[in-house]
């Protein structure tokens, strides 16, 4: 019997009551580990606990570019060979990059950065109105009252009024114009593959991916309307060879 291969990533990810990921951010983070055939194992955190858990780990917050103070989230990994901690996809895909260059993954294009932009302006738009007051269903009991508690004192009012289907119709009319749009900037290479830039998958690929497993896992109903618009599906189907591993 083969002997398995130790992990050199730990990845910290959001628990929810299915054992997968459905986080659109640690998704981000758990393609490029697949793709780049990085072992690693998942630890899985309640809500409530990835601030404690990761303050333990001795991660620190400093400001964000704005000054305001940056928060305690996942994805965080640990580097095992070299004991070093980090959160937040960004900074955490760049160290894989240059830790892992083989096979290589464009982080940054004039065209992903073009796609990223109008996309959490457009599709973040219906995703928080479809998805937020949904989410709560695949959370356990303890990270229900955290995840209301807190996305309520944002919000101003309960989950629910997101979901008058009125005003959530409405929501998804306002934007499918911009999302047709943002959808046809995804096919600008489709003569040369279904990814964003052609044939080899990258950044932004599993921006999207990610994005769009999130809203699966959470309801398919918004999911399977945002693929009907041309480009999300596929680039959906070009990424799923990198979510097999997805616990």
């Amino acid at each position: 019997m083969a002997a398995q291969t130790e992990p050199e990533i730990v990845l910290y990810d959001l628990a929810c009551t299915m054992n997968v990921c459905f986080s659109p951010a640690v998704w981000r983070i758990r393609l490029m580990l697949n793709y780049k055939h990085i072992p690693y194992t998942t630890i899985f955190l309640e809500l409530p606990d990835i601030e404690p858990t990761l303050k333990e780990l001795g991660l620190v917050l400093d400001e964000s570019a704005s000054g305001s103070k940056r928060k305690y989230t996942v994805p965080a990994i640990q580097h095992v060979p070299t004991n070093t901690y980090m959160m937040d996809s960004a900074p955490i895909a760049q160290f894989l990059e240059s830790t892992y260059p083989d096979p290589p993954l464009p982080l940054t294009s004039e065209l992903g950065r073009e796609i990223e932009g109008k996309a959490r302006v457009v599709v973040g738009a219906v995703f928080s109105m479809s998805l937020m007051p949904r989410e709560i269903g695949i959370l356990s009991p303890r990270a229900q009252e955290y995840f209301r508690r807190t996305r309520e004192a944002l919000l101003g009012h309960r989950l629910e009024d997101l979901l008058d289907p009125d005003k959530e119709e409405q929501g998804w009319n306002a934007v499918s114009d911009g999302m047709r749009a943002v959808g046809e900037l995804m096919r600008t290479h489709k003569a040369d593959g279904w990814f964003v830039l052609g044939a080899r998958p990258s950044y932004t690929d599993f921006f999207i991916a990610g994005s769009l497993q999130s809203a699966r896992m959470v309801d398919e109903r918004v999911f399977q309307r945002t693929i009907k618009y041309p480009g999300y599906g596929e680039i959906y189907e070009a990424c799923l060879p990198y979510m097999e591993k997805k616990d």
